[in-house]
């Protein structure tokens, strides 16, 4: 059981006032479901945007929601921490599933996220073809999530980002392990795509970003945990994302990298805009070390069918190695001291 949050009374009442008030506790109810932006409250409230922008500036500056541009688009969302936030979501639990405004708001929300589902599933399914070809080509996907969940273990994860989200696939399958996540990505399309299946899995503990891979809008040592799913073999220079990843690390966290081992099927460069065929054990460890990484495992999940058109997927775990060095100069202070008695 969560411990409880005890607060001085002036900040008692800083976070009742910026709670207690009819449109932004409806505000508050419905950002505690996902990332909407102005338009969205616009059209579930009812209210101008003049009137939802000022109440969203007021519990911006109170710390219980988080803003962040996305193009011309600013999306907003409940706060993950705090201890603001903390007593908001314990309010919410008291508001009766019956209130008839709160359950027409929830009705008008459902109708904004069908329509975002809708726009994402157009897209999604544009491009399905193409995606389909490159799954056939290497183990089915079924078999790479299992041997992720395998090397990532079930022990409970803070912060999770997942690099190149796509989809958001990954913040789907690890969803019961992390208790924050984040997903970046550059197109806007595939964060949309990522957004619908995040709704439609009831997902909340997760959210999407519009972001560069190679210069993260992110603070810097925030995860335990980081994906990047079949993203490098997309890029130029693929050291440099591991590099900014690396950097995205706390002490002993783990990046985990999943993309092709090295293969021959040049008409990937050409019609699927692969710029790198696959990495090798060699080369990654390289990378993986420059960037301050320590190795753990890796493993080679090949296709069921050995021939020159199947592709072998290949899962690398690398973790910090900051901490991992102050426990062994810890010990080895430890046994000289001993060696010195």
């Amino acid at each position: 059981m969560m411990d409880l949050v005890k607060f001085g009374l002036d900040g008692l009442v800083d976070v009742l006032k910026a709670a207690g008030e009819p449109t932004r506790l409806r505000l508050l109810a419905l950002l505690a479901s996902g990332d909407l932006t102005v338009t969205d409250l616009t059209e579930i409230l009812g209210q101008s945007q003049p009137r939802i922008s000022r109440h969203l500036k007021l519990l911006g500056e109170a710390s219980l929601i988080d803003r962040y541009q996305e193009g011309a688009w600013a999306y907003f969302r409940l706060t993950h921490d705090g201890k603001a936030v903390q007593l908001v979501r314990t309010l919410l639990k008291y508001a009766s599933e019956n209130d008839p405004v709160l359950l027409r708001d929830g009705e008008r929300l459902a109708a904004v996220k069908r329509i975002r589902s809708e726009r994402a599933q157009a897209y999604f399914s544009r491009n399905a073809a193409e995606w389909d070809e490159l799954r056939r080509l290497h183990v089915p996907d079924e078999d790479v999530d299992s041997a992720l969940i395998d090397l990532i273990g079930a022990k409970p994860i803070d912060a999770f980002l997942d690099l190149g989200t796509g989809t958001g696939r990954m913040l789907q399958l690890l969803s019961g392990v992390y208790r924050r996540g984040l997903g970046v990505d550059a197109s806007r399309d595939m964060l949309a795509v990522a957004r619908a299946n995040l709704d439609k899995a009831n997902i909340t503990t997760a959210s999407v970003r519009h972001g560069d891979i190679f210069n993260l809008p992110l603070d810097a040592q925030d995860f335990d945990l980081i994906t990047i799913h079949q993203v490098l073999h997309f890029l130029y220079q693929p050291e440099l994302a591991i590099g900014e990843a690396a950097r995205m690390l706390r002490p002993a966290g783990r990046l985990v990298i999943i993309d092709l081992a090295p293969h021959t099927l040049e008409y990937l460069r050409d019609e699927h805009a692969h710029l790198r065929l696959g990495f090798s054990h060699q080369m990654m460890a390289e990378w993986l070390e420059n960037a301050g990484l320590e190795v753990e495992e890796v493993k080679d999940l090949h296709a069921g069918k050995q021939n020159d058109q199947n592709l072998t997927v290949t899962i690398w775990v690398a973790r910090d190695r900051r901490l991992l060095m102050a426990a062994g100069q810890e010990r080895q202070s430890s046994s000289m001291h001993a060696g010195g008695a």
